[in-house]
């Protein structure tokens, strides 16, 4: 099979990089609003086994970043999402993770709509995580774009910025 070359338009480059941006975002202003202490990110779910926002907050900027490095090396770019580092500063210390997405943010220039859906995939557990220690989210946080829409709502990532 011969291999296909594939473009994406500018505009739906922008609209990807604003959707992108805007999910790094939800994380980062709940590091600077509702999860306040370190404690926090390393409590253990009760709900979900094993899980901590931590992890899951490692875990979502892994795939952006395993992302931004396969493509800052030479050709040919072999992308792989096996190739993950746990146990990071950032999973424990609030100032490293909000480091992490700033950095991330910085590089961001191309992602893939997989890195998105699935950081909102886990922005999701992270609800459920901070509900267990009553930290009140904001209603959009970790829903995807589309549920949005279909919910007709005007949140962060809702008809006026998509």
């Amino acid at each position: 099979m011969a291999a296909t070359s594939h473009t994406i338009s500018d505009s739906a480059l922008s609209r990807l990089h604003l959707v992108a941006s805007t999910v790094l975002l939800q994380a980062v202003d709940m590091l600077n609003t509702q999860v306040t202490e370190d404690a926090q990110l390393v409590y253990s779910s009760k709900h979900i086994p094993g899980s901590t926002i931590g992890k899951h907050l490692r875990h979502a900027t892994d795939h952006f970043q395993l992302l931004l490095d396969c493509i800052s090396r030479p050709k040919p770019h072999v992308f792989s999402y096996d190739v993950r580092v746990r146990g990071l500063p950032m999973e424990s210390s609030r100032l490293e993770a909000l480091t992490v997405f700033d950095d991330v943010l910085k590089k961001l220039d191309s992602t893939l709509w997989f890195c998105v859906l699935h950081s909102l995939h886990h922005w999701a557990m992270v609800r459920v995580i901070a509900s267990e220690m009553d930290i009140q989210l904001p209603d959009d946080f970790g829903y995807a774009p589309s549920t949005l829409l279909y919910q007709e709502r005007t949140a962060a990532l809702g008809k006026a910025k998509i």
